[in-house]
C-alpha cells in the first residue's frame, strides 16, 4: 500500500492541491462553496496522483539508472509495471469522471488536458529536447486554472495571469534542480539543459531570465483588480528575492547557489498564493 502511495508523489500532489484551492478561492465570486471546493480537490487529487503514477510507469527505466530515483516503487521491484499502470488508469479516469459529474465539464476537461500533456507530451520529450522544461510547465500551471473554473470563474485576463505566474515560477525552480542533479540526469539519458551546459552559464542565464520575467507578471493580479496593494508589494518583495538568488547563480553557477534558488522557489509560491488569498478584492 505504501508503494502505491509513493507512485502518486504525495508532495507534488499536495502542491497541485494547494494551487487548485487557491484558484478556487480566487475564482469564487460571492463566498466560497466549501462543499464544491472539497469535491474539486477530490477530483484534482485523483487526477494528479494518476498523472504522477503514469509518469513513473513511463520512466521506470530512467528511474532505475538515476541514484535519486532508483528506490522508487517500480525500479525497486515493489510494484509491477502492470499493477502501476492499472492503478494510474483507474484513479485518473475516476478523477476526470468525478470532476465532470460533481463539478463541471470545463474543469474536467482541464484535468484531462493536464494528464494528457504531462504523460503523452512532456514525459517522452524529456528524453529528446531541452525544451521539455517549458512544455512541462504547461500542465504544471493548469491546476490553478482548474480551481478557478471549478468555482465558476470566467476565462479571461485574471486567470490567464495566474496561469503565467505558475508557468514562469516553475522554470527557475526546475532548472536549478536539474543543475544540482545534472550527473544523475546524464545517467538517466534525459535531455536537460544542465546536461549539455557543463559550466552552467546558460542555465544561470535562463534562471535569471525567467525570474525577471516572473516579477512583472506576478504584479498583474493587482493591476487586474483581483488583489490589493498588500499583495502588490508582497509580490514585489518576493520577486526581488527570487531574482536576487538568480543573479547570484549567474555570477557563479555552483550547486550551493542552485540550491538557494530552489529553496527560495519553494518558499516563494506558497507565500505568493497566501498573499493572493489574504488580499483578494474581486474577480
Amino acid at each position: 500500500m505504501v508503494a502505491f502511495l509513493e507512485l502518486t508523489k504525495p508532495r507534488i500532489t499536495q502542491l497541485v492541491l494547494l494551487t487548485a484551492a487557491a484558484g478556487f478561492y480566487l475564482g469564487s465570486r460571492s463566498g466560497v462553496d466549501v462543499g464544491l471546493l472539497a469535491q474539486t480537490l477530490v477530483g484534482v487529487a485523483l487526477v494528479a496522483a494518476g498523472t504522477n503514477a503514469f509518469n513513473q510507469v513511463r520512466e521506470r527505466d530512467v528511474d532505475a539508472r538515476m541514484r535519486r530515483t532508483e528506490r522508487r516503487p517500480l525500479p525497486s521491484g515493489r510494484v509491477t509495471p502492470r499493477a502501476a499502470g492499472v492503478f494510474a488508469g483507474v484513479i485518473s479516469v475516476a478523477g476526470v469522471a468525478y470532476l465532470a459529474l460533481a463539478v463541471n465539464l470545463l474543469t474536467a476537461g482541464l484535468a484531462a488536458l493536464t494528464l494528457a500533456s504531462y504523460v503523452l507530451l512532456y514525459t517522452p520529450l524529456k528524453r529528446k529536447t531541452t525544451l521539455n522544461t517549458l512544455i512541462g510547465a504547461v500542465p504544471g500551471a493548469l491546476p490553478i486554472v482548474g480551481g478557478w473554473t471549478a468555482a465558476g470563474g470566467a476565462i479571461g485576463p485574471a486567470v490567464a495571469a495566474l496561469f503565467w505566474i505558475l508557468f514562469l515560477w516553475q522554470l527557475p525552480h526546475f532548472l536549478a534542480l536539474a543543475w544540482i542533479y545534472r550527473e544523475d540526469y546524464r545517467r538517466g539519458g534525459l535531455a536537460m539543459l544542465s546536461v549539455s551546459d557543463p559550466d552552467g552559464r546558460h542555465t544561470g542565464r535562463m534562471v535569471l531570465l525567467y525570474a525577471m520575467a516572473l516579477l512583472p507578471v506576478s504584479l498583474l493580479p493587482t493591476l487586474l483588480g483581483v488583489t490589493g496593494t498588500l499583495y502588490f508589494f508582497g509580490a514585489l518583495a518576493l520577486g526581488l528575492a527570487y531574482a536576487g538568488v538568480a543573479v547570484a547563480m549567474i555570477r557563479a553557477t555552483t550547486a550551493a547557489r542552485a540550491w538557494r534558488v530552489f529553496l527560495v522557489s519553494i518558499v516563494y509560491l506558497p507565500a505568493l498564493l497566501t498573499l493572493m488569498v489574504v488580499d483578494k478584492i474581486g474577480v
